[in-house]
């Protein structure tokens, strides 16, 4: 995935990191993922944070993300982070289950602060 073109990442060596790509003034995170043993820490939002620096160091104004709908904790993660839903993919994952498509504008403060 890193080698993607505006592909980047931050990493922490055995706890979790963080995957995103920036192009055409815009941004998504491809995937973040945080070890059970080091969640409830604070890494999510911190790796998130990252992230969106990354994203705006690139020129993003927007950022984007796919979560399935059942999962509260990430869900509850990038709404403290001030994404919106805009989209929804049916039936997206192997499990049937839908996903969900944030938005956060990058410019200002976050959607509902």
């Amino acid at each position: 995935m890193l080698g993607m073109p505006g592909a980047f990442g931050l990493w922490v060596p055995g706890a979790g990191f963080v995957l995103a790509r920036a192009a055409g003034g815009e941004a998504e995170i491809l995937t973040l993922a945080v070890r059970p043993p080091a969640r409830r820490r604070g890494l999510g939002g911190a790796l998130l944070a990252g992230a969106l620096a990354g994203a705006v160091a690139r020129g993003a104004a927007a950022m984007f993300l796919e979560v399935a709908a059942g999962n509260a904790a990430a869900r509850a993660l990038y709404a403290g982070q001030g994404f919106v839903e805009v989209g929804r993919r049916r039936r997206y994952y192997p499990d049937g289950s839908d996903a969900l498509v944030l938005r956060r504008v990058l410019t200002g403060p976050p959607a509902g602060k």
